[in-house]
């Protein structure tokens, strides 16, 4: 398969994808829900937390953390008190629990008041050329509180080798916008062409049977492999293909 026959298959497989009949079936219908900014991006930020798994699990339980905070996510994480986290003691997603959460509102308190909140982080530490330092600096703020070293574990440092799956998710989510109605689009400062590939199972695998993608495991390494080659596909919006990996790989079991 030339590349450029290539480009034209995985080009069809975004325009298939991208529409907005994708968005009720997937993680990215939560902050869609919203309509202010802030609440937009903690919707998505904590969506995107937990979406690994079933989908239709993803959107039960991350529409049941909509509900714990009130249905107005910025306004309850800037002004929760310790007794309004009491509800969230039953929360549970796969390895993601009730502890994780608290901890997860309880710093995004801290966050949107102490630091401006979360875009002012990415515009702050990103480089000219990655995104990768942002990445690193958030989950470095993030752990700024007390907590339990095991809540770690649902926010990737890309700086440890990972592949920082649902942080570059979050950020497609929030930076994108092609006018096509599924990618929010609401930050302004960083630009689609500074976006790094969400890989994970579906999208490494299909885009190593492509051809797209030689290293053999997902981590960050990988990541910077297939971004590199996307943006040659596209230099402005490389992460549009991520609806044609991930498209492939889950609808169509290529």
């Amino acid at each position: 398969m030339t590349k450029e026959y290539l480009k034209e298959f995985l080009d069809e497989k975004v325009e298939l994808y991208n529409r907005p009949s994708f968005i009720e079936s997937d993680p990215i219908s939560i902050p869609h829900q919203f309509t202010e900014k802030q609440d937009i991006e903690i919707a998505g930020f904590l969506t995107a937390t937990i979406a690994w798994g079933n989908r239709k699990m993803i959107l039960r339980n991350a529409n049941r953390i909509m509900e714990l905070l009130d249905g107005s996510p910025y306004d309850f994480i800037v002004n929760h008190r310790g007794k309004d986290l009491a509800g969230m003691e039953s929360f549970v997603h796969r390895t993601f629990n009730s502890d994780d959460l608290i901890y997860f509102v309880t710093t995004l308190k801290h966050i949107y008041r102490n630091k401006g909140g979360l875009e002012p982080v990415f515009n702050k530490h990103k480089t000219a050329d990655s995104l990768q330092p942002a990445i690193h600096k958030l989950h470095e703020i993030f752990f700024e509180l007390p907590h339990n070293k095991n809540t770690e574990r649902h926010l990737s440092d890309p700086f440890k080798g990972s592949a920082a799956k649902k942080i570059n998710m979050f950020l497609r989510w929030m930076v994108r916008n092609d006018k096509r109605g599924v990618d929010l689009g609401i930050w302004k400062e960083i630009r689609p062409s500074e976006l790094f590939i969400p890989l994970d199972l579906h999208s490494g695998n299909t885009a190593r049977k492509l051809g797209l993608l030689k290293r053999k495991v997902n981590d960050w390494k990988a990541v910077e492999e297939l971004t590199a080659l996307l943006r040659k596909f596209d230099p402005d919006d490389p992460v549009k293909y991520d609806f044609a990996l991930f498209g492939l790989g889950v609808n169509e079991k290529f």
